[in-house]
């Protein structure tokens, strides 16, 4: 943020949407990436732990963000922003204490009646678990949280139950309908003339933004202690923009914090680093084995955490071991 910001000022631009563009820039998409980790088996693995902690500190700074962006378009004042941030902070922490409370009390006993009730079909256990994440996920927006960050806690009160893994199973199909309207709702937003005209620059942005976003994520993670190949399998994880992005652009073109331009090359940069994502993670394996015959990641480190089934690795005495338990390959 600070960064974008003096770079905006250098540039002759207001250090206010510089600031903008950066917060807009730094988060990452929860959906698509949970998604990708959980369909790799790898939300265990040492990268996936760290991608998932980043994802949660970013979900949990939305409302941050929200409080920050009336001082950036100068509709409030600096110590009423302040105040605004740290009534957003009070409110986060004493949710999630709450939803903390609950995940050992009141869940595992809701989950364990309705299986009882619905021991005859399993229609009423996945009702009543998708009704559970989505009022979860209204208490955080009426809180004024974010609903990503609403959900997503609701999936982990559930994950710390004994019913987790059935109940994963249950919503697995419902999962999958909510993705595909997902990428159809991105698709939606945007302006194709307009993107058309601009497809050059269009262009140049999201490979920048996942350039830059890879390198400085690799190199921050590098600089916690992990090796090179955690650190760049969580930056290119982390390389898109995410669809929260969406919600803070469009409050921010109310606030008239951005010009209308902007405001469609960043909804345009946004939705195709979130269609590219999928084709990135493709590339994960191959990038990996790149740097292994580059001597940048030691070769015998964990190749699991780039292997998938089907997939062929060496072995030390030089035989080729087909992997079958990895999960499936495609998104």
């Amino acid at each position: 943020m600070c960064l974008c910001g003096l770079t905006a000022s250098f540039c002759g631009g207001k250090p206010s949407e510089g600031v903008f563009v950066g917060a807009f820039l730094s988060m990452s998409s929860t959906a698509v990436v949970l998604k990708f980790l959980m369909e790799r088996n790898n939300i265990n693995a040492l990268h996936g732990q760290v991608t998932v902690g980043i994802l949660i500190l970013q979900d949990c700074a939305v409302g941050l963000l929200f409080a920050l962006l009336p001082v950036l378009g100068g509709t409030s004042g600096v110590l009423q922003g302040v105040i605004s941030m740290t009534k957003s902070l009070v409110t986060l922490c004493s949710f999630l204490a709450i939803l903390s409370i609950l995940s050992r009390t009141c869940v595992p006993w809701f989950l364990k009646l309705m299986i009882s009730l619905s021991s005859q079909t399993n229609e009423l256990y996945q009702l009543a678990s998708v009704a559970f994440c989505l009022l979860v996920a209204w208490c955080s927006d009426k809180l004024g949280l974010s609903l990503e960050l609403g959900s997503f806690a609701a999936g982990v009160m559930i994950s710390t139950t004994d019913l987790s893994q059935h109940t994963l199973e249950q919503i697995e199909p419902i999962r999958n309908f909510f993705a595909a309207l997902f990428l159809a709702s991105i698709g939606m937003l945007i302006h194709v003339h307009f993107l058309w005209n601009h497809v050059d620059i269009l262009l140049a942005a999201v490979i920048l933004v996942i350039v830059i976003k890879t390198v400085v994520v690799t190199i921050t993670v590098k600089g916690f202690g992990y090796t090179n190949k955690t650190s760049l399998l969580v930056g290119m994880s982390l390389a898109q923009i995410g669809e929260f992005a969406f919600v803070l652009l469009s409050r921010a073109s109310n606030l008239h914090l951005i010009e209308g331009k902007v405001y469609l090359l960043l909804l345009g940069t946004t939705a195709l680093s979130l269609v590219t994502t999928p084709l990135l993670f493709k590339l994960i394996p191959a990038v990996i084995h790149l740097g292994v015959l580059l001597r940048w990641f030691s070769p015998d480190s964990n190749q699991t955490e780039i292997a998938y089934k089907g997939d062929s690795i060496c072995a030390d005495n030089g035989k080729r071991i087909t992997l079958m338990v990895q999960g499936p390959r495609d998104l």
